[in-house]
């Protein structure tokens, strides 16, 4: 268990998110380097743009030229395996229902293993997260009863969580993802994790 003096790092995210998948691969590290506790945050970045009137870089044409290069970037940087999907953008409210659902019942390193297959399943190897045969069958996979959590996102109490944590993620000023939190400071994008880093680790030497 966490030591209660350690920082918190609140990270939102989304599995249709790239740079979400992109960050979702650094947070181990960055909790061991930091002595940060990760909560993770499942929400619905589609419904977080309708709120703030924001819409997916990749599909404005001058941007997504120039994030196809720069998610490869990123994927060398860190050595991980990325290849843009056939389906795209893809709705993931039952992937997110079903992560905040296991959240809810096991906690955040049970999302973690969770989130990773999802972010595998749909960034590396392509396929349909939208899908929910597909998903049980990641998360059997994955070491969970996918059965079990698929059931449960038609739970009327996991739609609102849902609902709710794409709220709150509005009202504290999140516009897309990945948003991380910490020390009451908000931190946008797979590529403010050194700032994060640095601001965790000047807090930590306080």
């Amino acid at each position: 268990m966490a030591d209660s003096q350690d920082p918190l790092v609140e990270f939102f995210f989304d599995v249709a998110s790239p740079y979400s998948y992109l960050a979702s691969t650094q947070m181990d590290g960055l909790a061991r380097r930091t002595s940060a506790t990760v909560a993770w945050r499942p929400f619905l970045l589609g419904g977080l743009f309708a709120a703030v009137g924001n819409q997916a870089p990749a599909l404005l044409k001058p941007r997504a030229a120039y994030m196809g290069r720069d998610l490869q970037r990123w994927a060398r940087r860190y050595q991980v395996p990325l290849r843009w999907p056939t389906r795209f953008p893809i709705n993931t409210v039952k992937a997110q229902r079903m992560l905040l659902a296991l959240r809810e019942e096991k906690g955040d390193a049970e999302c973690a293993t969770l989130a990773a297959a999802f972010f595998t399943a749909y960034w590396a190897d392509d396929r349909d997260v939208a899908d929910l045969d597909v998903l049980t069958a990641v998360a059997d996979d994955a070491g969970f009863d996918g059965a079990a959590l698929a059931e449960r996102t038609q739970e009327p109490a996991i739609k609102e969580a849902l609902k709710g944590a794409t709220t709150e993620a509005e009202k504290r000023g999140a516009f897309g993802a990945p948003t991380f939190f910490a020390g009451g400071e908000m931190y946008f994008g797979n590529d403010r994790l050194p700032l994060l880093e640095d601001a965790l680790r000047a807090d930590g030497e306080a």
